[in-house]
């Protein structure tokens, strides 16, 4: 092992580090019977600040479990799994000199669980170490901080250059734990922490939705290395009393006959392309209407994976990256409008140096005629790009025309960042004040992006009411601390259901919440709808399954929950499917 260097030898990137000495060995504290004590309905306990956590039972029940095994916990957006991490570290801080690390994919994540904490806990001194491995921003000190806040490659960084050890570690909390699979840095830290923990040391993850397929949940259970998984639902007894309700609402439009047209000459020319490809021995497994991106990525593997040399591969690769582009027009021609299918041909005919494939998509006689076609429309037509924005004015209008005694708020999100734009410019020349929040890449002057104090400083204007709407990419998804919003607008659906559950979870925290999905009829935003309900009802039956056995090989034994299974979730959303109504999640309902 390397000399080990301190932590304050690195600069803090004009944040200002703070300069606390190391602490004295902290003094014991003594126990509560049954290790939190209960008080008018707030906990009670030696290190959290009086009447600021609620006394939840199913908390404290997945707290004490946390406390006895390393655990995943799989609880829906909005039911406090925070409040879990911050009870069993107030406990563990009680027990002894062990310190926290608290892990989140985000900067702003990781500043919310260290504000979270500071509002529950007696004083502690903590550290946030942020930002990303070329760039660190270290505000604080390993050694003196009981609780580190921080980016899990910020640590994964620093543990490869034996800057610090896990063995002084009590607890590493995974926030947001279905990310912990391949190379995310979550896998080697909870691997290196696994390897270095003292004894009773615990490890704690956090998820709304750890995935649709047994592979994926059971990947991120041996990445963390955690013996139990404890999954509470918003209908279970001893949850339900404690949320709202979430309406949902699909609200259906019809493809304007120019763009029907333009996908008919689109899924001509992709029925061509994949012929080819199976002509040539690729694409035999399914149906040609069924492939997915996931398929045509998939098959670019393949064909590096076939023997032989590598000029047979060149045509198999030229066909594929047609098809990809062909694929990706349809889906933006389908669920977005003919605005953002031609800004997408306009983007692939913009590169600086195309590929053969790249050329060969801009030169198909469909994708020419169908380009002529969209923008023929779009100059002479006074309908907007896709029917879903006059859906969407309509549903802001129902939304903030009635009075209110408070200021309402609706969360849009959409998939690409020119509908993003399209929303925002035609939601403002209603006359409503709308927000854009987006990442941090910049793609061109038109489309900048936002560095996390821009994104903060807008997040704070819709917490505080300044503009009712706010429009967001899958930035806004995960975790951040966007207010309990009246309405949730997905402009489309999208068939992962870990995405759909972190939407979803922005609304119906303190009050009655409402989603609304736009769907064009007969097109891949009805078969997405139709698979991500099958793969979130397979998420939730393979969850509680797992849950389940994994409780019968606990110490304490069997528990008595139901193991009835259903069908895999599929893979994906088949092109040939007929678009039908499905049930909702379970604990919502749908209009």
């Amino acid at each position: 092992m390397g000399t080990q260097r301190r932590l304050d030898e690195f600069p803090a990137d004009g944040e200002g580090a703070a300069r606390a000495e190391p602490l004295p060995p902290r003094r014991r504290r003594e126990a509560i019977p049954g290790v939190w004590g209960i008080e008018d309905g707030w906990i009670v306990h030696p290190l959290v600040r009086p009447r600021t956590v609620r006394a939840l039972p199913f908390q404290l029940d997945l707290a004490r479990v946390a406390l006895d095994d390393d655990l995943l916990v799989v609880l829906p957006t909005g039911l406090g799994k925070t409040v879990i991490a911050a009870l069993v570290g107030a406990e563990l801080l009680r027990r002894g000199d062990a310190k926290l690390l608290v892990l989140a994919p985000t900067r702003p994540l990781v500043q919310q669980h260290a504000e979270s904490f500071a509002r529950w806990l007696e004083p502690v001194t903590i550290a946030r170490f942020t930002g990303t491995v070329h760039r660190p921003v270290r505000e604080g000190k390993w050694e003196s901080a009981e609780i580190v806040f921080a980016t899990p490659e910020i640590v994964a960084n620093d543990l490869a250059a034996e800057r610090y050890r896990l063995d002084e570690v009590g607890l590493v909390v995974f926030d947001e734990a279905h990310h912990a699979v391949g190379r995310y840095a979550y896998v080697p830290i909870a691997a290196r922490y696994r390897a270095e923990r003292p004894t009773g040391g615990r490890i704690l993850g956090l998820t709304a939705s750890p995935g649709g397929q047994d592979e994926r949940i059971e990947a991120v259970v041996a990445a963390l290395g955690v013996g139990r998984i404890e999954a509470r639902a918003r209908e279970d007894e001893g949850v339900r009393e404690y949320v709202q309700p979430v309406e949902i609402d699909l609200r259906w439009v019809d493809l304007p006959p120019a763009a029907a047209q333009v996908r008919d000459l689109l899924v001509e020319a992709s029925r061509a392309t994949a012929r080819k490809l199976q002509k040539m021995g690729y694409l035999r497994k399914k149906p040609i209407a069924s492939l997915s991106v996931k398929d045509l990525l998939a098959l670019r593997a393949e064909i590096f994976a076939r023997p032989g040399p590598m000029v047979r591969r060149f045509g198999p690769l030229f066909h594929q990256l047609v098809l990809l582009h062909l694929h990706h027009a349809l889906e933006r021609l389908e669920t977005q409008g003919l605005a953002p299918f031609t800004q997408y041909v306009e983007r692939v005919e913009g590169k600086e140096k195309k590929s053969r494939g790249d050329a060969a998509f801009l030169k198909l006689p469909e994708v020419v005629r169908g380009r002529s076609i969209a923008s023929e429309t779009l100059r002479t037509s006074r309908e907007p790009s896709h029917p879903k924005l006059d859906a969407l004015a309509a549903l802001v209008r129902e939304t903030l025309d009635p009075p209110s005694e408070r200021p309402r708020r609706i969360l849009v999100f959409a998939q690409y960042r020119d509908t993003i734009a399209t929303i925002q410019a035609t939601l403002e020349a209603e006359g409503w004040t709308v927000g854009r929040f987006v990442g941090q890449a910049t793609r061109d002057a038109d489309d900048p992006g936002m560095n996390q104090k821009e994104q903060a400083r807008v997040l704070t204007g819709f917490r505080e009411g300044r503009f009712p709407i706010l429009v967001a990419s899958s930035v806004a998804e995960e975790g951040l601390d966007v207010p309990d919003v009246d309405l949730v607008v997905f402009f489309e659906s999208v068939p992962s259901e870990i995405r759909a559950i972190q939407r979803r979870g922005r609304t119906g925290r303190s009050s009655l919440g409402r989603v609304t999905v736009l769907l064009t009829r007969e097109t891949r935003d009805a078969r997405y709808q139709v698979a991500e309900v099958r793969r979130e009802r397979a998420m939730r039956t393979i969850v509680r399954r797992l849950s389940a056995a994994r409780r019968s090989k606990s110490p304490r034994g069997p528990s008595g929950d139901d193991d009835r299974t259903e069908g895999a979730a599929e893979e994906g959303p088949s092109i040939n499917s007929p678009p039908r109504a499905e049930d909702p999640p379970p604990g919502e309902r749908i209009k």
